[in-house]
């Protein structure tokens, strides 16, 4: 043995994993005033933990290393960029399900239900729905799924279900109407036999033409006006919390224009709106008839 050449061992690099840590409280207010200026939406000091972890998927998404670096990427970039999109979506984006808040989805099924058995004729513009802040679609197939389980002859009402959100991707996602067995779970075994197909792989559902034929899709902020009016139902929902009184009051002056004289606004039970909407008739603690 002796004068033998031992082997070198061969040692293998350690790739490091970079953890950030959370964004500091300047770096916090800054992404903040970003949010609020962009959506309305106030981030709070105690919302740092979430927001920084949002913002970590954004670094690995871009390849930008700190959240300095990204904050002063984002700011130079267009509004119409579309990491723009990715960020706002990032931080808006919620957990959404069919038939969430079932107490008002009962209301909603007698309430068409008595609409249609009154001989109710539908007005010269059809029966128009808003999902306002739709994120991936559940709320408007819910709203479709109850027209046609409960309006009689639901057809010669010409409903039309627009979905919008702030988001390009949760809107494609949206339109695709693909849900999971989560976002499934409330859904009634009848309407989910009738108005979904169980797709082969994996445990995933599809809306039917017959729900997604009347519902369409339009990428909108709630700071702006919106493109269409008239409507005889905004469902407003889960969404006003994240805004305050400045924004929310912005929000609920487009929504009030968007909604005919008598229609109705459902909103969140916890939305907070009773001060702003003092003229209309408050039916149940989250919904609001507004006047003729």
């Amino acid at each position: 043995m002796h004068g033998e050449t031992l082997p070198i061992p061969q040692i293998q690099p350690i790739r490091a994993t970079i953890v950030l840590p959370q964004v500091t409280d300047a770096e916090l207010s800054r992404f903040a005033d970003l949010i609020y200026s962009q959506t309305g939406i106030r981030v709070s000091p105690q919302k740092k933990m979430l927001l920084s972890n949002r913002l970590r998927r954004r670094l690995r998404d871009t390849g930008v290393t700190s959240f300095g670096d990204y904050y002063r990427h984002l700011v130079s970039l267009p509004a119409r960029h579309a990491e723009w999109d990715a960020f706002l979506q990032e931080i808006t984006t919620h957990e959404s399900f069919l038939f969430r808040d079932e107490n008002q989805w009962t209301w909603f099924r007698r309430h068409l239900t008595e609409l249609g058995g009154l001989g109710a004729k539908p007005a010269a513009t059809g029966l128009r729905i808003w999902s306002a802040a739709c994120s991936t679609g559940d709320e408007p197939v819910t709203i479709a799924c109850s027209i046609v389980g409960c309006l009689p002859n639901y057809a010669r009402w010409r409903p039309h279900v627009l979905g919008t959100d702030i988001g390009l991707d949760t809107l494609q996602k949206a339109r695709a109407a693909l849900f999971n067995e989560r976002a499934m779970r409330l859904v009634p075994p009848e309407y989910r036999s009738r108005f979904f197909i169980r797709l082969p792989e994996g445990p995933q559902w599809q809306a039917r033409p017959m729900i997604t034929d009347m519902i369409s899709y339009q990428q909108h902020n709630l700071l702006e006006a919106p493109r269409e009016k008239n409507f005889d139902v905004v469902f407003l929902k889960n969404v006003l919390i994240y805004f305050d009184g400045v924004s929310k009051q912005r929000v609920i002056e487009h929504v009030r224009a968007a909604i005919r004289p008598g229609g109705l606004l459902v909103a969140g039970a916890a939305e907070g709106i009773g001060e702003l909407v003092r003229d209309y008739e408050r039916m149940q603690p989250w919904l609001y008839r507004k006047p003729e």
